[in-house]
This record gives C-alpha cells, sequence and structure tokens, in this order.
C-alpha cells in the first residue's frame, strides 16, 4: 500500500489527559473520564459530559493571542504543538512555508457563540460583542493555531460530524500528494457548552444525568503530522454518504470491504457511542472484520464529535507502535495493520486503514 502519506507525529488533548503515554497508560488501565453536571440557567435542566481538565491546557493562557480565545482553540493549539513535538520538528519560518492546516470542526466554539447571541437576543444588537464575534467563526481555531506555528499560506476548516477528521485526513493526503509542501497538520477540537448537551439531548443522541444510554458529550482534541516520511503508512477512505439510519451498516460494509480487500486488518478502532451507531458498526465489522479485535475508545472518554476520527486514529497509530492494544496482555501476537471505523451522526460514513511502513 504506498499512498504517499505516512504519519509522522501525534497529539491529544482528552479528558483523560493530554500526554501520549499517560492517556495510554490510562486506556490501558480502563479509566473512564470523570463527567461533570452543567445546568441550563433559564431553565435549571441538568446535563451532563467529559470536560477536558483546564491545568491540562492553563499554560497556554499566557499566550497573548489566545488569552479571549475558547476552549476550542486551545485544545487545538496544544494538540498540533504536541504533533509536531512528536514528529521532531520545530517550525522556522522556511518550514512553515511548506506546511499546510486542515482543521475538522463539527459544533464549533460553542461557547462564545452562545453567549454572543444570548447578548443579542436579550439586549439587543447594539450590544454585541466585538470581542466575542471573531469566536464564533468555525476557522477560528485554525486560525488560532497558524498564528501560533507562523504559518501564513494553507489552511482549511472542514465541517462535519464524528466522521470530518477522516475527511480532513484525506484531504491532507491529497494536498500533500499535489501541492509544493513537506506536511500537513491535521487537527480536529470540539468544546462543549449546556446549549450543546441540551441540543443533542433533545435529539436523543446525548445521555441523561444518571443514564448509560446515550453518547456521553466529550470535550477533547487530536492531531496528526502528515508528511511523505513516517513510521505509519495511511490509506484513509473517501467516505460514504448515508441519507437514513437503516442505509448505514451497507455504507461502512462497502468502506470495510475497500479498505481491506486482499489484505485484512487484525484490530479495529471503533466508533461505538452509546447511539444506534453501536449496532450498525458491529453488524458490519461482523461481516467484514471478524478476525480482528475491536477496541473502543469512546467508552473511556465520549463523543468529541470533530475531534473523534482523529483521536480514533491516534489510538490506531499507538496500537502499531506499542504493537498492542490498550490492556492487551504483551505475549500476545504484535499487531500490524489497524482500521479506524468511523459512523455519524449527520448522515456520512468513513475509515482508514493504518499499518506499520515496514510492513508494506
Amino acid at each position: 500500500m504506498k499512498t504517499g502519506a505516512r504519519i509522522a507525529g501525534l497529539g491529544w488533548v482528552t479528558p483523560l489527559g493530554a500526554s501520549l503515554d499517560e492517556v495510554w497508560d490510562r486506556l490501558g488501565r480502563g479509566d473512564v473520564a470523570e463527567a461533570k453536571i452543567v445546568t441550563n440557567p433559564e431553565t435549571g435542566r441538568e446535563h451532563i459530559y467529559a470536560p477536558v481538565p483546564l491545568k491540562t491546557v492553563d499554560a497556554l493562557a499566557r499566550n497573548p493571542r489566545l488569552r479571549r480565545s475558547s476552549a476550542i482553540s486551545y485544545f487545538a493549539v496544544a494538540a498540533g504543538l504536541a504533533a509536531l513535538q512528536n514528529a521532531g520538528i520545530t517550525l522556522t519560518p522556511e518550514s512553515a512555508a511548506r506546511t499546510a492546516i486542515v482543521f475538522a470542526i463539527s459544533s464549533g466554539g460553542v461557547v462564545y457563540t452562545r453567549k454572543f447571541y444570548e447578548q443579542i437576543v436579550k439586549q439587543g444588537a447594539n450590544v454585541a460583542s466585538p470581542l466575542l464575534f471573531p469566536e464564533t467563526v468555525y476557522n477560528a481555531p485554525a486560525s488560532h493555531l497558524a498564528a501560533q506555528l507562523g504559518i501564513d499560506g494553507a489552511s482549511y476548516t472542514l465541517v462535519g460530524d464524528g466522521t470530518v477528521g477522516l475527511g480532513a485526513l484525506k484531504f491532507a493526503e491529497q494536498i500533500l500528494a499535489t501541492d509544493d509542501l513537506d506536511r500537513v497538520v491535521v487537527v480536529g477540537s470540539e468544546e462543549c457548552d449546556w446549549i450543546l448537551c441540551e441540543a443533542y439531548r433533545e435529539w436523543r443522541m446525548a445521555r441523561r444525568v444518571g443514564s448509560t444510554r446515550g453518547a456521553l458529550l466529550a470535550e477533547g482534541a487530536a492531531a496528526v503530522v502528515l508528511a511523505r516520511e513516517g513510521k505509519v503508512d495511511l490509506q484513509v477512505h473517501e467516505g460514504a454518504p448515508v441519507f437514513r439510519k437503516r442505509e448505514g451498516e451497507a455504507a461502512l460494509s462497502r468502506i470495510y470491504a475497500d479498505l481491506l480487500s486482499g489484505n485484512g486488518a487484525d484490530a479495529v478502532i471503533g466508533c461505538a457511542n452509546g447511539t444506534f451507531v453501536d449496532a450498525i458498526e458491529q453488524r458490519a465489522l461482523g461481516r467484514h472484520a471478524m478476525g480482528a479485535t475491536v477496541y473502543l475508545p469512546k467508552r473511556s472518554w465520549g463523543e468529541s464529535f470533530g475531534a473523534s476520527a482523529l483521536l480514533q486514529t491516534v489510538v490506531a497509530a499507538l496500537t502499531l507502535e506499542h504493537g498492542l492494544l490498550p490492556g492487551m496482555a504483551p505475549e500476545t501476537v504484535k499487531i500490524e495493520s489497524v482500521l479506524v471505523s468511523a459512523l455519524g451522526f449527520n448522515q456520512q460514513a468513513g475509515g482508514a486503514v493504518l499499518r506499520r511502513a515496514n510492513s508494506v
């Protein structure tokens, strides 16, 4: 499998921590992110989500540009910087000019967006804050990351559901193949607010307080440095639309068949999150990846939408690095290939296969 794109660096910010090793160890121990209750101040209605601990990114608060930005940008910058460090890359003005950013996002800066429009609704347009407005646009986190890295060239933001991180990787792969660039930093990030939790609860997707059904909404970010040299080969499917839930199994099956044809996979990093997605994915995997061990990271840290597929990709890459899934016994046969599976709430399915570069 030769795609011309390899994973050179990894980074993440999760409710379980931000260090690759620390979070990997916690996943191996079966730790679950601590959930927090957040309340709708207008109605008193309570919701639940998994936050990223503030201490995880508090050092970035000293950065003048980020001082007034929302949490989603903090997460994105922290993950992007960590991925470049993991790749052993320090950007100079010359290397920054040969670096692109592709950002994956779903809900965007919901905290500042809610505050901005809340002011308009309650007090009128004349009191709308010009300080809040820039953080309401979807490409604000990518802008902050680009400024932090000194990148003033190619920067793209893709909006989608829980599969959008794979779409961003596919787009980055295409950029790397056609443009005069050395690397692409692919980042996905999400933050939570009571209004987001309430919206997904009304849609019957979000978990209620005291329940184990539904998705536990979560904050987080993940970053992957894509380059022509690296330890992991990446093959990303172009994805498939799903117009009705009942079409999800066929879409995932088609993606698995395309990716695994003639090769198979030793392990699967699944997207099950406590919703209708679980049964659909399980049935599709039963048809196309019966011999693979399935690992479900969202059971540990929840559903992070725009960051989810990239978080899964980081887990897959670390699985290849360790040769094992989190918590797997050391004497287990070493894993050489991993399938990343994704099915979103908004009519999209996706997938990717990661393999050791030296096994191709």
